[in-house]
């Protein structure tokens, strides 16, 4: 690879989004409310970056990447731990934990404090919280696995907030108490996305 590129994808929650150079993935976008919006962002985060032409989006590993998202997003249960992360930026408290969080498999969830604790700072849940929210790697760093200590869903800064967290979660078919909850009964809390007749937005 040469050089920093991004590319836009479909997957069953809308347009994803992922950006690459030459060290691993720079960045992923989840799904935009508005349309275009993802495709803005992308190249908002990333100036420098090139858009991958529709007729040859990505090279091979990343081609690969987005049918693993897909397919994750779908029901699958790749836990992508094995994907190359640029982390030249990435303060090294951000660092551990996003290797924590990518050791959460799919349909599995921790809390924000247990994070902390193993990472050997049992009382750092709340710097935790604010890692997570500037995670540039959402779905590859599972960042909505991690809970509040009720089994709340916390924060997440997506767009969609804790909907699209939530949604990200009964995909995946998570337990987020020891209780079953709507999750386990295969429901969604999340409002149904509206489609259009070519299956897009």
């Amino acid at each position: 690879m040469q050089g920093r590129a991004f590319a836009l994808f479909d997957t069953v929650i809308g347009p994803c989004g992922v950006a690459w150079g030459d060290a691993g993935l720079i960045g992923m976008q989840l799904p935009q409310a508005a349309p275009g919006a993802a495709w803005a962002r992308l190249r908002k985060r990333f100036p420098d970056a090139v858009e991958a032409p529709a007729t040859a989006p990505a090279p091979g590993e990343i081609e690969r990447l987005i049918q693993r998202v897909r397919d994750l997003l779908a029901g699958g249960r790749d836990d992508l731990t094995d994907i190359a992360l640029d982390l030249a930026d990435t303060p090294d408290f951000h660092r551990r934990v996003y290797a924590i969080a990518r050791a959460i498999g799919p349909g599995e969830t921790s809390t924000y404090g247990e994070v902390a604790r193993a990472m050997g700072e049992p009382g750092a849940a709340r710097a935790v919280g604010k890692a997570l929210g500037e995670n540039p790697w959402p779905i590859v760093v599972p960042c909505h696995r991690v809970l509040a200590a009720s089994g709340g869903m916390g924060g997440f800064s997506a767009d969609g907030g804790i909907t699209t967290k939530a949604q990200l979660l009964t995909l995946e078919r998570a337990r987020t108490r020891a209780a079953p909850t709507l999750f386990d009964l295969e429901f969604s809390v999340a409002p149904p996305r509206r489609r259009s007749e070519d299956g897009g937005d």
